[in-house]
């Protein structure tokens, strides 16, 4: 613990040496990371690998990084939105190849209608990212001028939306087998138009959140979007996009990008349906909850046994969206503190399931089948200090 003036100190000392230590940056990082003067949206830039350790690098790193973005929204949002405005206006550079109705499949509009699909889809995720805060549906305070510039006559990605006719029906692919993927504590709008489009020239935060996760699809056609990425850009964009520090909060859609590139390319195995029962699969992790509660706490794994209750009907979601949608967002984020600053990565994660369940055992040694699924759907305890703690304690008695 120690006082925060004194913890703030000792963030400063091991972010002012020329190299980082990594392993004391991450000690520090594990018992929570301070929000004074930007701490945190820097070391979670650290731990995941996007600033490299040698502090003389940062500035060219983060000038080629953000570039690098700015390329993508031309390439990805920008060329096929003006292609679009233009065929509207002159009819004749569409060639006999490339017209909509094409069936041929590299036909570029083809892209464009396989691409309308996963944009609806995250389109209906990302509108409702945290509806208990406001932040999603405020104005961003540096909007994109790459995109929203008047001059320009093209389909944004907003606009493309709003003019698909596809239905999204013929998206309602939910990749990761399970259907409610969001908890009770996240109450949802009845209908999209109770939200405030905002006027010209502004977009929303989750709009911001929508490009960057477009783009990570069209970037990763192997796994696209699956519903529940939307979680995990979410807390990240936030922390970055309310940075105290304003060159970095300016480029928190860049920065955001690639960390959650390299958080995904971590985690991504838990997307893959494909891989379920390998190694790295979902399933396996599962498993790996209830075999450490069984070296943890006999009797409350036999209980759950004998109930029957399977680690997919609540697990599933506590490991694929990092407890995501299982505390409010500052909690969240305090979490990810510990799990970014795992060096073995996500081995704690298993260890925090762990100690949400030995938490309330004493809860679920009374309970029924029906009783015990509500308290592990719907998570009781909101003080994840005490979680982390109790989760530390059973890391140290190994």
């Amino acid at each position: 613990g120690g006082s925060a003036p004194l913890r703030i100190a000792d963030f400063q000392e091991v972010l002012g040496e020329p190299t980082v230590a990594l392993p004391k940056l991450r000690d520090l990082c594990f018992s929570g990371i301070p929000f004074d003067g930007g701490l945190r949206c820097l070391c979670w830039k650290i731990l995941l690998n996007y600033l490299p350790l040698e502090k003389a690098l940062w500035s060219s790193l983060l000038k080629k990084q953000r570039d690098l973005y700015s390329q993508f929204l031309k390439e990805m949002i920008i060329q096929p939105g003006i292609a679009k405005a233009n065929l509207g206006v002159s009819r004749e550079d569409v060639t006999l190849e490339d017209h909509p109705l094409n069936p041929n499949p590299d036909s570029r509009w083809n892209t464009y209608f396989k691409d309308n699909e996963v944009l609806l889809q995250i389109d209906k995720d990302v509108r409702r990212l945290y509806p208990d805060m406001a932040f999603f549906q405020r104005p961003t305070d540096y909007p994109c001028l790459l995109i929203l510039d008047p001059q320009n006559e093209f389909e944004t990605l907003r606009r493309r939306v709003e003019q698909t006719t596809l239905k999204s029906q013929t998206v309602a692919r939910n990749r990761s087998g399970v259907t409610n993927v969001s908890s009770p504590l996240k109450t949802t709008p009845s209908s999209l138009s109770e939200y405030e489009v905002l006027p010209n020239g502004c977009e929303a935060h989750w709009e911001v959140v929508e490009r960057i996760l477009f783009i990570y699809a069209k970037l990763n056609p192997g796994i696209a979007y699956v519903q529940g990425m939307n979680e995990i850009v979410g807390p990240l964009y936030y922390t970055f996009a309310t940075d105290p520090n304003s060159e970095w909060k300016e480029h928190a859609e860049a920065d955001t990008f690639f960390c959650f590139t390299n958080l995904m390319a971590e985690i991504r195995d838990n997307f893959i349906k494909s891989l379920d029962d390998s190694q790295c699969g979902i399933t396996y992790k599962m498993e790996k909850v209830y075999s450490t509660l069984k070296e943890k706490d006999v009797e409350l794994y036999l209980k759950l046994q004998e109930q029957n209750i399977k680690p997919q009907f609540f697990a599933f979601r506590w490991l694929t969206l990092l407890l995501s949608q299982e505390f409010l967002l500052p909690d969240v984020i305090r979490i990810w503190d510990s799990l970014f600053a795992d060096d073995k990565r996500f081995d704690f994660l298993l260890l925090v399931c762990c100690a949400m369940l030995t938490l309330i055992r004493d809860q679920l040694l009374e309970g029924d089948f029906t009783l015990n699924m509500r308290l592990l759907q719907d998570y009781p305890i909101s003080d994840v200090h005490l979680i982390l703690k109790k989760a530390k304690e059973l890391q140290d008695s190994k």
